[in-house]
């Protein structure tokens, strides 16, 4: 709270500087920003280099000394203007290098913080070996497939049910460890309906490849009326989903047994 208050005081206009909306478009927002520096940084260095690489050219008569006007050991400069050039160039890039540090550190605290808990859709991911598993507010719980509503921030509160697993889903720049034992809190906000795969980004076994799940964001009204037919007891709606990942879970364990038979005896 104290730290809010602070950042607050100190930009006061914050909330016109620093993006809202989708984490997709916070991230491309600070992509876009370091691009922009980058290439304006880069314009300048290179493009005062190429000048005084002209105007010091060989034979252009710029830049001659005479043995008499050389320094000697132990003699300072004199027109270097007291030292102004390099108290100016090096003020500019504190404010440049602070100011880009600042605005950064509060656009990552956004997308650290979530928006509002009132505004959001709170779901429980459970990943297991090797699927995921997500129960909704009203108890419904789902095998593979996750419906959320379009324009609208989705919280999720993770876990597992066995090993070490990680949840994300690359196109809406989301992503988050499962914990044995524990709970990791992460949200997202999907602006167009469509279908969105989700992977497991940790290593948990042999059928780690095959553990993933769809995302399908639903216009708001579509969502409202399935969420509406939605129960704690008839759980498990998506059962082509829910099949397909018991068949993949199926092909990696075939596939271990597979790979054991193609040892090579080992005699006692």
């Amino acid at each position: 709270m104290v730290t809010e208050l602070v950042l607050t005081a100190a930009f006061p206009l914050q909330s016109g500087l620093v993006p809202r909306g989708t984490r997709a478009f916070v991230f491309e927002s600070i992509f876009e920003v370091f691009l922009l520096l980058g290439t304006l940084v880069g314009v300048v260095v290179v493009g005062y280099m190429l000048y005084n690489a002209y105007k010091y050219r060989s034979g252009s008569g710029n830049g001659h000394i005479d043995d008499g006007d050389r320094l000697v050991l132990g003699e300072l400069p004199s027109g270097s203007g007291g030292g102004r050039k390099l108290f100016t160039s090096f003020f500019m890039s504190m404010v440049i290098v602070v100011s880009l540090v600042s605005w950064t550190y509060l656009t990552l605290l956004y997308v650290e913080e979530g928006p509002a808990d009132d505004e959001s859709l709170d779901v429980a991911v459970e990943g297991y070996q090797f699927g995921w598993r997500f129960t909704y507010p009203n108890g419904h719980t789902t095998d593979g497939v996750l419906r959320v509503p379009a324009d609208r921030p989705v919280r999720l509160t993770i876990t597992t049910a066995d090993v070490f697993h990680n949840f994300g889903v690359t196109e809406l720049r989301v992503k988050s460890d499962a914990i044995p034992g524990q709970e990791t809190e992460t949200w997202f906000t999907a602006d167009e309906p469509g279908t969105y795969t989700a992977q497991c980004y940790e290593l948990c076994g042999a059928g780690h490849s095959y553990m993933s799940a769809e995302v399908v964001v639903m216009p708001p009204d579509e969502y409202e009326a399935w969420y509406a037919n939605t129960t704690a007891d008839n759980t498990t709606a998506d059962n082509t989903t829910a099949d397909n990942a018991t068949a993949n879970e199926s092909s990696a364990d075939e596939s271990v047994a597979a790979q054991s038979s193609l040892r090579p005896a080992v005699s006692p």
